[in-house]
């Protein structure tokens, strides 16, 4: 049973990442370094048993069937999201001008996308879209991007108008959701309005399409501005997309994010704000080759960055400045890695990149946890304490101050072309160009060999800096609190090359416990450098004395908790070698 959808209205305009804003907002987004490859390979599945699925669950995968009713067309395709007003601009750069083969041709393009009452295929990370063009009527499967920014799962078939084939969509959902899509009636949930016009660029390095995207989404009352380049490959290199990419970067302003449309339309219709995931755990298989393995923990950063930019940039979800955060460290911590191989050019820039980025979004994150966290415990436990609403103001400007710097690097050109750059370098494993010819053999060799001397030089260093445990002074704890987050990273990435073992993944608990204990050593620090500022607002000096009071009495309890993960995690047998450590 189909029911149909609302007929679309127009209450406000929108951001193009799906929020509504202010008119005359006119800041520039391109979605970019996203490429997707349709191919019948895996898709997600149903979540574990007795859990409750969520959106911002992650989804595991399951091999699926082949149809003969639906098909799978190859594709590597990047998005780029630009204002409406700028359209024309960039359909004039140079790079288009100077290698289109002629004008193209215009489309106008009706989509529907589809689902349960209860969000089924969404919670699961599927989609379910009918595209009319013309008389013709085409219904699509996709996933989500699993582990590769770069490629998804998509799969296709005809259908006789925009009611969705649920028969022929089958064969392409997992079997443990079949019955739960069968059960419930599809419903009409976004709707796409987009005029189009394409073009074919060539290059030397390949032959590009590039198609110009205006419309509109909308759900229910709510509704948003389509206004998207999408750069698909017809053949050659990769190399091709990213090299028009950033030369559109270099005609205009541009904000990378991998967020589809029809996860901005999904969030649209529940007036909710872009989900911030936390990143997939990676899987390595124990015979890859350090080739491999480094182009897996990259992508594996790189999709963690990305799907972590919509929610800074609408600013409703702390979790999103987070976990780009978190991103950027991975990130750093992956190029840090690659060092151990020699010298390699382009690491040193990226590096600093990302550090330049981390650090316009500190302050963010520093603020969000004071605000979220820190105040409203120290006032639910201290209700005697006047000052505590002033003081909550007083941080909410701060925290304001911050969001706009981070704002202002991430719609930095240079940010975007930051990440086109690194996006390029992933795909085409430029590493490779960045080491003596005779020393590219060792990206051959089994990963697993390099993975247990770097694990090995990081413990031990983590063991160096947590000597005399009990007498660290704090900024010894900081120090150690660096390396054992070093180490977490280096275990994340690496620890999957050595399968399944028990003692793999109680070493990774362990190690998550005793950076968790130091994090929240440091957090105290953070917390009296903000008060700093905060105690001579006016009617704030109060309440900023009694959480310094209530940080320094909880400091106290800290340290034998923190004590006791110290002696648990050193009496954890490291599971790339047999030799368990001493205390």
């Amino acid at each position: 049973m189909l029911k149909s959808d609302a007929t679309p209205v127009r209450k406000h305009p929108s951001a193009r990442d799906g929020n509504p804003v202010a008119k005359d907002n006119k800041r520039t987004q391109v979605i970019t370094g996203f490429f997707r490859q349709r191919e019948p390979a895996e898709l997600v599945a149903e979540p574990v048993k007795g859990q409750t699925p969520s959106e911002d669950a992650e989804p595991e995968t399951e091999p699926l069937p082949s149809s003969a009713a639906a098909h799978a067309a190859g594709e590597i395709e990047l998005k780029l999201l630009v204002d409406a007003d700028r359209m024309a601009h960039f359909n004039a750069a140079p790079v288009i001008a100077a290698n289109a083969r002629n004008k193209g041709t215009r489309k106008h393009l009706r989509s529907v996308y589809y689902d349960t009452p209860e969000r089924t295929l969404r919670r699961n990370g599927l989609s379910l879209r009918v595209r009319q063009s013309g008389a013709r009527f085409v219904q699509t499967v996709k996933t989500d991007a699993a582990d590769d920014p770069l490629r998804r799962s998509e799969w296709e078939a005809s259908v006789p108008s925009l009611a969705p084939d649920l028969a022929l969509a089958m064969p392409f959902i997992p079997e443990r959701l079949r019955g739960q899509v069968e059960a419930q009636p599809l419903e009409a949930v976004v709707t796409a309005d987009v005029r189009r016009h394409a073009r074919m660029i060539d290059l030397p390095s390949g032959t590009v399409e590039i198609a110009f995207d205006r419309g509109e989404l909308t759900a229910g009352n709510r509704s948003l501005p389509v206004s998207e380049i999408e750069l698909e490959l017809k053949s050659g290199s990769a190399s091709a997309i990213y090299e028009i990419a950033l030369r559109l970067a270099e005609h205009g302003d541009v904000m990378p994010s991998i967020r589809s449309k029809s996860a901005r339309g999904f969030d649209l219709a529940a007036d909710k704000p872009p989900s911030a995931r936390r990143p997939r755990k990676l899987r390595l298989d124990p015979s890859v080759t350090l080739d491999e393995a480094f182009a897996t923990i990259l992508r594996s950063c790189f999709l963690h960055l990305l799907q972590s930019l919509p929610a800074v940039e609408d600013g409703r979800n702390p979790e999103g400045v987070h976990q780009l955060r978190v991103s950027l460290r991975r990130l750093r911590s992956a190029l840090g890695l690659m060092r151990s191989v020699g010298a390699l050019s382009n690491l040193d820039a990226l590096r600093s990149e990302a550090r330049w980025l981390a650090q316009d979004l500190s302050a963010a994150r520093d603020w969000d946890v004071f605000r979220l966290e820190t105040l409203p415990t120290t006032a639910k436990a201290c209700p005697s304490v006047a000052g505590f609403d002033a003081l909550g103001r007083a941080a909410a400007g701060r925290q304001s101050d911050a969001y706009r710097k981070a704002h202002g690097a991430l719609a930095d050109r240079r940010c975007a072309v930051f990440l086109l750059g690194l996006g390029s370098w992933i795909e085409t494993r430029g590493w490779r160009n960045d080491v003596a010819a005779q020393d590219l053999g060792q990206f051959a060799e089994p990963a697993v060999n390099f993975a247990q001397r770097i694990l090995s030089e990081q413990y031990a260093k983590v063991l160096r800096r947590g000597r005399r445990f009990k007498s660290l002074s704090a900024e010894g704890l900081h120090r150690l609190r660096l390396a054992t987050k070093r180490l977490r990273y280096l275990s994340e990435f690496l620890l999957p090359l050595f399968a399944d073992r028990k003692s793999a993944r109680k070493f990774s608990r362990r190690l998550a416990g005793l950076q968790e204990q130091l994090g929240a050593f440091n957090d105290m620090a953070v917390t009296a450098s903000l008060l700093d500022g905060l105690d001579a607002e006016p009617d704030c000096a109060i309440a900023a004395a009694a959480i310094a009071g209530w940080q320094a009495r909880a400091s106290v309890g800290v340290q034998p908790a923190l004590q006791s993960t110290w002696r648990d995690f050193t009496a954890a047998r490291v599971p790339w070698s047999r030799q368990t450590p001493q205390d």
